[in-house]
């Protein structure tokens, strides 16, 4: 039986990295940035990193993973939207300020009220 790949991002190095899923769920082993040492987030198998320039992506998804929000092929209550820019950040954050909402859920809401 083959094993499942997931991705793994430094977003220091702004790098992405294909690995072993394995026990990522229960925090067995932390993994390090082959560059850096620092460690890595785990991003989820469905990942796309953005190219090593694009910092405003690369801020953008920052935010996500420091939110919680993966990135996953299955379709089991994961978000299905993701904000691609700062201002939409921008925007979904003040949403969350205004309403109360929580921060992950106002950034995968697709439409604002």
């Amino acid at each position: 039986m083959a094993h499942t790949k997931s991705s793994f991002v430094c977003l220091l190095c702004r790098a992405s990295y294909k690995q072993q899923y394995g026990d990522v769920h229960a925090g067995a082993r932390e993994r390090p940035c082959p560059s850096c040492t620092r460690p890595l987030v785990h991003a989820g198998s469905a990942f796309a990193a953005p190219r090593r320039r694009d910092t405003a992506a690369w801020r953008t998804l920052s935010v996500l993973l420091h939110a919680g929000v993966r990135f996953h092929k299955c379709r089991c209550g994961g978000p299905h939207f993701r904000p691609r820019t700062p201002g939409e950040v921008r925007a979904r954050m003040a949403h969350a300020r205004r309403t109360g909402e929580s921060f992950a859920a106002s950034l995968v809401r697709r439409e604002l009220p």
